[in-house]
């Protein structure tokens, strides 16, 4: 079961990095990630491409302007091809591992089409 994970972000090239490197370390590797920034001023954009190459195809991205945090996120929404969404802002990061994905899509059979995910997060 592919996740989806979604960052919004505007000018947040002094927390990006943490937000991406949380979702690397993740053991559950059938993430997409998806990076919806919204035409940054600042460094943020160099960064996240910076890490293109560590997804191995998994992350997708785009920067433009937008109306908005809840624009951005549905953005994202849209681009996603998870079975599973979440959202993780960048001013926070998942603790490892995520969630327990493994065991609980064993236990839980059930499609999932959207979950919000607030597990987790520091």
């Amino acid at each position: 079961m592919k996740i989806s994970v979604i960052t919004a972000t505007f000018n947040s090239g002094k927390t990006v990095r943490d937000t991406i490197e949380s979702v690397l370390r993740q053991t559950y590797k059938d993430i997409e990630y998806i990076v919806v920034d919204g035409k940054s001023q600042d460094n943020t954009m160099e960064i996240v491409r910076s890490y293109e190459p560590q997804f191995g195809g998994r992350m997708r991205y785009i920067s433009e302007r937008d109306k908005g945090i809840y624009d951005a996120m549905n953005k994202g929404i849209a681009m996603a091809t998870g079975d599973v969404v979440g959202i993780l802002k960048t001013v926070m990061t998942f603790i490892p591992p995520m969630m327990y994905w493994n065991k609980w899509q064993k236990q839980w059979k059930t499609q999932v089409s959207m979950l919000c995910m607030a597990m987790c997060i520091m």
